[in-house]
């Protein structure tokens, strides 16, 4: 078998002979001496080719490895050496799990998935319950980007009456953040014994993800301030000292789409402002890349309500232990730990799942 067929992942993806050869098209444009004539361009370059020589050369190492063990598992087995046999066994069991790694960044090609993202949380209908749980989301994906390594910076939150918000917006910074985040876009349902109910019932609650990614400064987003209404507000906080005495939050709203974006991070108007606009050309980027998707009605649709038959995945604490993503049936009976920010298989299995062009065979509901 040839490295150009092996590593064919998903439909060809990512190609070996196309990789090699993109990544020598790079390499003779990154030595022309007007490259950093545009520092923008010649950076977007450098990363590129950086990400593609790191995934040549760790192909190259599976290969090498796999090819090794092979002999080594024939001598073993000529000289009837267990040990030597073993541990090259051993080898190919990690090798196999670093190509599977490899395999699940090949769907991480979209357009903008190596962009930072947007991340919105908003509590559904029912009040307390659901904004607790609305909480509860946000520090999962805080505890998540935590595990990778990522930086987040909370652009705003919005605190419920009793516990719990109405809704935050994160910006999560890292390689792949929005190609990793994209498909937890969707309705999140828990189902517990409310700690917020004397006579201890179950409840069932809705809160919602929402993701978009960061648009670079090379993306062209038309919307000028005649196409939107600006709102200031006073910021929200904890109390004390920490509450702004002036109006420095920003609401935007783009009067065509209805769009909404809002920053209270800063105590500067000015800043907010501008991280605001920043927000708000991401969600029309999103937008256009969501048109250009299959399952862009599907999606939009779920959008407009936080509730029965528009989840994406179950979150059940009573009466017994069970996460299960309805897109890819891909289950855990550790509820503690996807709530600790254990989501990746859930994302590997979502991105699988999505190039495959699966996105049709949503499963409506869960026991």
């Amino acid at each position: 078998m040839t490295s150009s067929s092996r590593w064919s992942f998903c439909g060809g993806i990512f190609d070996w002979d196309t990789a090699e050869e993109r990544l020598g098209t790079l390499n003779a444009r990154a030595e022309d001496p007007d490259l950093w004539s545009d520092p923008e361009k010649a950076q977007a370059l450098m990363r590129e080719r950086q990400q593609l020589e790191a995934a040549i050369a760790a192909i190259k190492t599976i290969d090498t490895g796999v090819n090794d063990s092979i002999e080594l598992i024939e001598l073993g087995e000529m000289e009837d050496d267990a040990e030597v046999v073993a541990d090259a066994e051993k080898t190919l069991r990690r090798l196999h799990k670093d190509a599977a790694k490899r395999e699940v960044e090949t769907l991480l090609s979209g357009e903008a998935d190596s962009n930072d993202t947007y991340l919105e949380i908003h509590s559904g209908a029912g009040g307390t319950e659901s904004q607790d749980w609305a909480s509860m989301l946000l520090r999962m994906y805080l505890r998540w980007a935590e595990r990778r390594g990522f930086k987040t910076e909370v652009l705003e939150v919005s605190e419920g009456e009793e516990a719990g918000i109405k809704s935050a917006t994160v910006k999560v910074k890292g390689e792949n953040a929005y190609g990793w985040l994209k498909t937890e876009s969707g309705v999140h349902r828990l189902v517990r014994i409310s700690p917020f109910d004397s006579q201890a019932r179950r409840h069932t609650s809705f809160a919602s993800a929402w993701v978009y990614p960061v648009v670079d400064d090379n993306i062209q987003v038309d919307v000028s301030e005649a196409d939107v209404r600006i709102d200031t507000y006073r910021a929200s906080g904890a109390g004390g000292q920490h509450v702004n005495t002036t109006d420095s939050a920003v609401r935007i709203t783009h009067n065509e789409t209805g769009i909404v974006v809002q920053c209270q991070s800063e105590r500067s108007q000015h800043k907010n402002r501008a991280s605001a606009w920043a927000m708000l050309r991401a969600r029309l980027y999103e937008r256009e890349l969501q048109m250009r998707e299959e399952a862009a009605s599907a999606q939009a649709a779920a959008k407009t309500d936080i509730g029965w038959g528009h989840q994406i995945r179950s979150y059940v604490l009573q009466p017994y232990q069970l996460v299960k993503d309805l897109r890819t049936g891909i289950e855990s009976t550790s509820p503690s730990n996807v709530l600790d920010g254990d989501l990746d298989q859930y994302m590997e299995a979502a991105l699988a799942h999505r190039v495959q062009g699966g996105a049709d065979a949503v499963i409506e509901d869960i026991e």
